[in-house]
């Protein structure tokens, strides 16, 4: 067996290893998110659309419902691929939806992935963005045995960099002219990385 061949079959029994659905924080319960997610997503996206519009492509298109469906029926799918690990952020006092995060770009090889995440509006300003990413760090390092994560942010995204910088990860470089915004113009981006063993 060449080197190659070893690479791939490792990266394939990391995949194939059953991984949980959902994980608790002090203060949140996070799930894998289903379609079944959709409405209670879409509201708690409609109400924060305007924050997110300036960082997340996604958030621009309108209707922002016909965006979140598309996204949404391929969850499912991409998650049993482990193409993508989507989670939503349940707030366990009230039960409501206060954000998302993902594990995309995923490699399996190494294995890397990238977190993305976003946070309503409503409930910004109360650490659950740096606790639910402290707690999507842990799942990583004890469930995926993640070698590596990665944010990537817009450059003048302050409260994004705040929590890469809080969760303990390290700014490596900035990436010039690299995200196209929605008006089509370009922005720097910035990366940054934790390294887990």
């Amino acid at each position: 067996m060449t080197s190659l061949d070893h690479q791939i079959e490792v990266s394939a029994t990391r995949k194939l290893r059953v991984i949980p659905t959902s994980f608790e924080t002090e203060r949140l319960m996070i799930c894998a998110g289903t379609l079944s997610d959709l409405d209670i997503t879409f509201s708690a996206a409609q109400e924060s659309a305007e924050a997110l519009r300036e960082w997340m492509p996604w958030a621009h298109p309108s209707p922002l419902r016909n965006s979140m469906e598309k996204y949404f029926s391929r969850c499912e799918e991409k998650w049993c691929a482990r193409e993508m690990l989507d989670f939503q952020w349940i707030e366990k006092s009230s039960g409501e939806l206060i954000g998302k995060g993902s594990f995309h770009h995923v490699d399996w090889m190494i294995p890397k992935f990238e977190i993305g995440h976003w946070l309503r509006t409503s409930y910004a300003g109360n650490g659950f963005c740096t606790e639910a990413v402290t707690g999507l760090v842990h799942y990583a390092k004890t469930e995926l045995q993640a070698a590596r994560l990665e944010i990537r942010s817009d450059l003048r995204n302050t409260k994004s960099r705040a929590v890469a910088e809080r969760c303990g990860f390290t700014l490596e470089g900035f990436l010039k002219q690299n995200m196209c915004t929605p008006d089509g113009s370009l922005r720097d981006s910035c990366i940054y990385a934790l390294v887990l063993n």
